[in-house]
């Protein structure tokens, strides 16, 4: 089933759903299909409608009884029905849905499944019940039925622990943002790199934000800042309070304020559990539920330490986010007034270290796990971290922005790479490669076979010395914006 020229990228995604579609087991089988909202699951989900003949019911916030009507209204339709269709609960509804597989594979799409749930708390029952082994379903049908939603928490419990659907269902695919290079193309900026990382580095790689910016990015650096203040930092612009709206259209989330405090906390610069804690002023066995509710709902990452075992740092997923905290919400009085230019003048040097520079090492880790070659990274990346390593000589620990490390069945890991991100815009000099090279001593030699890679990030490039020490060593690796953004 070859994928619509409309839907941009989302190649292993509409994979996924024609393998489930088009698998030829018999009986009728469940999917699930979720992410955080505007990431362009219903078009996703509406084109595969439209390409294989099925049914899409998308349910909306309303009582049993409507949405039961809506329903049967929405399956006369497929069937050609005159007059619409009266369900007398859930359980009839949900019989006639699967019958439409009998004669042939067919997908039932259902959207905004949490909805359906807060109105129907036992609807999940009921559709084990209707998938159970022996039934008509499960026997004389090949309906595909994919549940579709926005409520990360709640569809993840449909398949957890002692939930009625756990083990029932063959797909669970979770739709997240663009990677920095699909972002990119998909804004049209492929071509300018430094453009593409800035409006990256601001609102991610949501598909629905281009959109809500009007249509299109800016038209070139020098417009970059006007893009900013009227697309972003602009009242009367959708994209102003997205950040804020992101943590409070959760249902999961019951005190937004508290959760609102650990993404300052973290978006200011406080990445540790204990940094965290000291920024809130609350003990540490106090950030539990709250981190993991933010990891839950995709705003929040933890990230492993590379060298030390129980060491992790938290870091912000979603750069609107990270916008809302450090600009948007502490300005807000002053954008209000009409002050975006003053305000993005102001905040330069906040977003400058706040916003590019941790933005540009995460995409130095992206890239060396899903783009970068084996030849550059000198093996194959398991895993890419930051870690901090021990240094006698300078009695301190020195930051490394990412290390990169390959696993081999039976073999403890080992470190194929080291490398070092700058996201300012003053071209990197020799120093960072010396830098490298002392840290690279300094590595713990049971994970270290041979000595690894050295490579080194620059959002504004290389000065000529640097590049010139670095011309005809195999074991140093220049990256730029453009090799960022094109190159392995």
């Amino acid at each position: 089933m070859d994928k619509p020229a409309r839907l941009f990228g989302r190649d292993e995604e509409w994979a996924a759903l024609a393998d489930f579609v088009e698998a030829p087991t018999e009986g009728a089988t469940l999917g699930l299909v979720y992410g955080r909202r505007r990431q362009g699951k219903t078009l996703m989900l509406e084109l595969l409608a439209q390409a294989t003949g099925g049914l899409l019911f998308a349910a909306t916030q309303q009582s049993e009884t409507q949405n039961l009507a809506d329903l049967g209204a929405a399956y006369a339709a497929h069937r050609g029905l005159r007059q619409p269709v009266s369900f007398r609960d859930w359980r009839e509804g949900l019989d006639e849905l699967l019958r439409l597989g009998d004669e042939r594979a067919v997908p039932v799409i259902i959207d905004e499944f949490p909805y359906l749930i807060a109105a129907t708390p036992a609807l999940p029952s009921y559709l084990q019940q209707a998938l159970s082994p022996t039934g008509h379903a499960k026997e004389r049908t090949r309906t595909r039925l994919i549940l579709c939603g926005s409520a990360l928490t709640t569809m993840a419990e449909l398949l957890g622990g002692g939930a009625p659907l756990r083990g029932r269902a063959v797909l669970e695919l979770v739709v997240r943002p663009f990677g920095f290079r699909d972002a990119g193309a998909f804004w049209g900026l492929t071509e300018d790199p430094e453009l593409a990382f800035r409006v990256h580095a601001l609102v991610g790689g949501t598909p629905a934000y281009r959109e809500m910016c009007g249509g299109s990015g800016p038209d070139g650096v020098d417009a970059f800042d006007g893009w900013v203040q009227r697309r972003l930092l602009n009242p009367a612009s959708a994209m102003f309070r997205e950040g804020g709206l992101l943590l409070r259209e959760e249902p999961s989330i019951a005190d937004p304020t508290s959760y609102a405090a650990v993404l300052a906390a973290i978006s200011a610069g406080n990445h540790r559990r204990t940094e965290i804690a000291a920024a809130l002023g609350r003990p540490v066995s106090a950030l539990g539920h709250l981190l993991s509710g933010l990891r839950g709902i995709g705003l929040v990452e933890q990230v492993e330490d590379a060298l030390r075992q129980k060491r992790s740092v938290f870091k912000i997923a979603e750069p609107i986010v990270r916008l809302h905290q450090l600009v948007t919400q502490r300005r807000e009085p002053e954008l209000v007034a009409g002050k975006a230019e003053q305000v993005w003048r102001s905040s330069a040097d906040t977003v400058a270290s706040k916003i590019y520079g941790p933005h540009f090492e995460d995409l130095a880790r992206e890239w060396c796990f899903l783009h970068a070659s084996a030849d550059t990274l000198g093996g194959f990346a398991s895993a890419v971290r930051p870690s901090e390593v021990s240094c006698r000589a300078h009695r301190c620990g020195h930051e490394l922005d990412l290390v990169v490390t390959e696993t081999n069945a039976s073999e403890a890991d080992r470190i194929i790479a080291i490398g070092e991100a700058k996201g300012t815009l003053t071209p990197m000099d020799v120093p960072q490669l010396q830098r490298l090279e002392h840290l690279r001593a300094l590595l713990p030699d049971a994970q270290v076979d041979a000595p690894p890679k050295l490579l080194l990030f620059a959002r504004a490039g290389f000065t000529g010395e640097l590049v010139e020490a670095a011309r005809g060593r195999r074991d140093v690796e220049l990256v730029d914006l453009r090799r960022l953004y094109s190159g392995d």
